[in-house]
């Protein structure tokens, strides 16, 4: 099983670059980030076409998460339990062959000490509470998305420049450690422990172009499910296409 996880940052506006991914790499599982569409513009035929199910829980203009898959998507959920009519649209879980999924498109928090900053936190000690008490961690399962969060230094090319800054403050990676700490595998960490893979590069500054990015896309898995992990890449290829989303993908390749 193929999985993948990617901030499309408008599917309409990348639509074909999406299409033609879909394609080349034939991904069975893909979540998705920043939709930024409701349900009705979303655009299910062209996937179905492809040969994907979709679930989405859309929003206009702003964030906006989505599953794809090959094969039936079960046990569907949008949002927290207690969310209210109005929250924004970040989180999206399923079962896909077994295994459990939930896609999240963490909030950005614009700067640190901000309003939105303690609004982030906020929502992610609720991610916490969520994972804790809603999942049996000792079953297969992936958290995977646009966490807004870099786990430490090696996921930053200038750590000096982004010290304390958002992405990168000390409250935002303790929260981030404290998922890792319920017993989840952080899969691109395993897979390359010298850091230096970055998933996030800014537009303002041709971060692409000159390497310069960091890694807040990120694929956590339970044990069951980090054991049967046998590759996992971040496709730059994709991210230097013309009109690329700001974010690569990242694919992780189960051994079922």
């Amino acid at each position: 099983m193929r999985v993948a996880t990617w901030n499309v940052n408008s599917i309409r506006a990348r639509l074909p670059r999406l299409i033609a991914w879909l394609e080349a790499q034939e991904p069975d599982v893909v979540c998705l980030q920043e939709t930024k569409c409701v349900d009705d513009e979303f655009p299910w035929d062209a996937l179905s076409e492809l040969g994907y199910e979709a679930v989405h829980h859309g929003q206009k203009t702003y964030n906006g998460v989505a599953i794809l898959s090959k094969t039936p998507i079960e046990d569907v959920f949008r949002g927290f339990p207690d969310d209210a009519e109005d929250e924004q649209r970040r989180v999206i879980g399923g079962t896909i062959g077994g295994i459990q999924f939930l896609d999240l498109y963490v909030v950005n928090g614009e700067k640190v000490g901000s309003e939105k900053y303690e609004r982030k936190l906020i929502w992610l000690e609720r991610l916490v509470d969520f994972l804790a008490s809603y999942y049996d961690l000792g079953t297969p399962l992936v958290v995977l998305g646009d966490f807004n969060i870099t786990r430490d230094d090696r996921d930053v090319y200038d750590p000096e420049r982004f010290r304390d800054k958002i992405l990168c403050s000390g409250p935002e990676r303790e929260f981030l450690e404290a998922i890792l700490e319920l017993g989840f595998v952080d899969l691109v960490r395993e897979h390359y422990p010298q850091g230096g893979l970055y998933t996030w590069f800014d537009f303002r500054t041709r971060g692409f172009e000159r390497g310069q990015g960091l890694r807040i896309d990120h694929v956590l898995a339970t044990p069951p499910a980090a054991r049967a992990c046998v590759e996992v890449e971040v496709d730059l290829t994709e991210r230097g296409q013309e009109k690329p989303s700001d974010h690569a993908p990242v694919i992780v390749t189960f051994d079922a």
